[in-house]
């Protein structure tokens, strides 16, 4: 059974949603705000965060931004009252797994947990490790780790869902919108910014010289290319 933690600073949204996901058949722990939230997971781990944004003294953002920093991979999905697009690629270039704009309604979100739990749950797969080398990492996608010799490299899930994209679709130019439909799966997208953003973390990790790339190369006005490991 799939343990969730819902935190939000209001308490009849934190007991609604906490209330519909127990109907689901789900194991639900609340939190009113970021910085409980961060002792619960620190005291015992969970399947998934559900996290609103807009709280006082820490925000749903900074929350994300924390568990990141503290190689923390639970998975993350942020509600907001907020729409515009800015928030949106701020919290998913923060780590976040997923986003929904309040008001949602009950089916959607439902359905975004599901989607989010099952993505994890088969990354996670007990399966033999399987390294191939990527520039300087070597990669297991299907157990999402990365390292550099015995040191292990924090990707985040998106991380990964972008270098494996690439991989599969070696020599071919891919487009930021192909991206975009592919790994983030939004019918509004966040912005083009957002992939580029990924690409040069990952060029980072992977690349001898960021500034001059030799595995993934930007081809001017069409996207990008792995050329080769």
């Amino acid at each position: 059974m799939n343990k969730i933690l819902v935190v939000d600073d209001e308490p009849a949204m934190r007991e609604g949603l906490a209330d519909n996901l127990l109907f689901e058949g789900y194991q639900v722990d609340l939190a009113e705000d970021g910085k409980a939230a961060l002792k619960k997971v620190a005291d015992q781990s969970y399947d998934l965060l559900v996290l609103d944004v807009m709280m006082p003294e820490m925000s749903g953002f900074d929350v994300c931004k924390k568990l990141r920093m503290d190689g923390n991979k639970v998975p993350v999905i942020l509600l907001t009252a907020k729409g515009e697009e800015i928030d949106r690629v701020l919290g998913l270039e923060l780590g976040a797994d997923d986003y929904i704009t309040k008001p949602f309604s009950l089916r959607e979100l439902l359905a975004r947990v599901k989607a989010v739990l099952r993505r994890t749950q088969e990354s996670n797969s007990s399966t033999p490790q399987q390294f191939e080398t990527i520039g300087l990492m070597e990669v297991d996608f299907k157990n999402c780790i990365a390292k550099k010799g015995k040191e292990e490299i924090k990707l985040s899930h998106r991380e990964f869902e972008v270098l494996k994209f690439l991989k599969h679709h070696q020599q071919e130019i891919v487009s930021r919108d192909e991206l975009l439909k592919n790994i983030w799966k939004y019918d509004e997208f966040p912005t083009t910014r957002t992939v580029d953003n990924f690409i040069l973390r990952l060029r980072q990790k992977i690349e001898i010289n960021p500034n001059d790339p030799k595995i993934i190369l930007t081809v001017h006005g069409m996207g990008y290319k792995m050329v080769g490991y």
